[in-house]
C-alpha cells in the first residue's frame, strides 16, 4: 500500500504510529516526562524530536553517532513543531517554574526509499494525536509532583502541518515523493509543509540548483492539496480506531 497507518505500535510508549509511505517505512514513540520548565519560558513544556536513521533501514547508513541526515532531520522536525505551532506548550505546563511535561519523540527509520522527511512529520502527528498524558499534580505539603495514571487525557492538536517532498531535474521536471533513487539522481530537493488552514509552515532546500518563482508556487499548490488527503485520511484511520475500541 501506498500508505498505511496501523497506530498505537508501541504498546510501552505513550503515544505512537507506524506509517508506510511507498517502500519508506517509519516509527514513532512518545515517551513523556516530567521536569522543570526552561528558565527562558516558565510557563511551557517542550518537545525533543529525535530521528534515528539505523543501519537495519539501508545500507547507505552506518553505525555510530547519528550522521548528518539524521541531524538535519531531527533538525528539520523541531522546526516544523515550532513554526506550524503544532501543540500550544503552555498546555504542557503543570506549575510555573516548577513542573512541566517534556515529550520525548523517537522516529525510527525501519525501510529507507526517500521521502524520509514527509514520513517523519506524518508519523509524528499521528503519534501526538494517538499520545495520552496522566493527571500530574504537585502536592501542596511535600511539595513533590503526583501522577494519577487512572486519569488520562489526549493532547490538544492545534495545527496538522504536513510536508510534500519534490525532486527537482534542472528546473525542468518535478517528481512527487520521490524514492531513494530518484533523491539521488536529482539536481534539488525540495520540501514544503502546509497546514489545515493552507497556511505555509516551512519550506526546506538544502542547495542545489536553483527553483524559479514559478515552479516554487506550483510545488506549494501541490502540497496543499496533498495536505488535505493526508489529513482525510489520517482522520479516517483515528476514527477507526476509536470504532475498534
Amino acid at each position: 500500500p501506498l500508505f498505511n497507518f496501523p497506530s498505537s505500535s508501541i504498546s510501552t510508549a505513550d503515544g505512537s504510529a507506524l506509517v508506510k509511505i511507498g517502500n519508506t517505512t517509519v516509527i514513532c514513540g512518545i515517551k513523556a516526562e516530567l521536569t522543570m520548565p526552561p528558565s527562558d519560558a516558565p510557563n511551557k513544556g517542550y518537545i525533543v524530536p529525535n530521528v534515528d536513521l539505523p543501519p537495519l533501514c539501508s545500507s547507505r547508513f552506518r553505525p555510530g553517532p547519528p550522521g548528518e541526515q539524521a541531524q538535519a532531520a531531527s533538525q528539520f522536525i523541531a522546526d516544523v513543531i515550532q513554526s506550524s505551532d503544532l501543540i500550544n506548550m503552555e498546555e504542557l505546563c503543570i506549575e510555573k517554574s516548577k513542573l512541566c511535561w517534556v515529550l520525548y519523540c523517537d522516529i525510527m527509520c525501519l525501510d529507507y526509499d526517500g521521502n524520509l522527511l514527509d514520513a517523519c512529520i506524518i508519523v509524528l502527528l499521528a503519534a501526538l494525536r494517538n499520545a495520552r498524558l496522566p493527571e500530574a499534580t504537585i502536592n501542596k505539603e511535600t511539595d513533590l509532583a503526583e501522577v494519577d495514571i487512572q486519569k488520562k487525557r489526549h493532547l490538544k492538536i492545534n495545527r496538522h502541518p504536513v510536508g510534500s517532498s519534490f525532486a527537482v531535474f534542472d528546473d525542468s521536471i518535478i517528481i512527487v515523493d520521490p524514492t531513494a533513487e530518484e533523491e539521488s539522481l536529482s539536481t534539488a530537493l525540495l520540501t514544503v509543509v502546509t497546514d489545515e488552514e493552507d497556511r505555509l509552515c516551512a519550506v526546506h532546500k538544502p542547495g542545489g540548483t536553483s527553483l524559479s518563482g514559478e515552479k516554487l508556487q506550483h510545488c506549494i499548490n501541490r502540497a496543499i492539496t496533498r495536505n488535505k488527503e493526508i489529513s482525510k485520511l489520517v482522520d479516517k484511520v483515528i476514527e477507526s480506531m476509536k470504532t475498534a475500541k
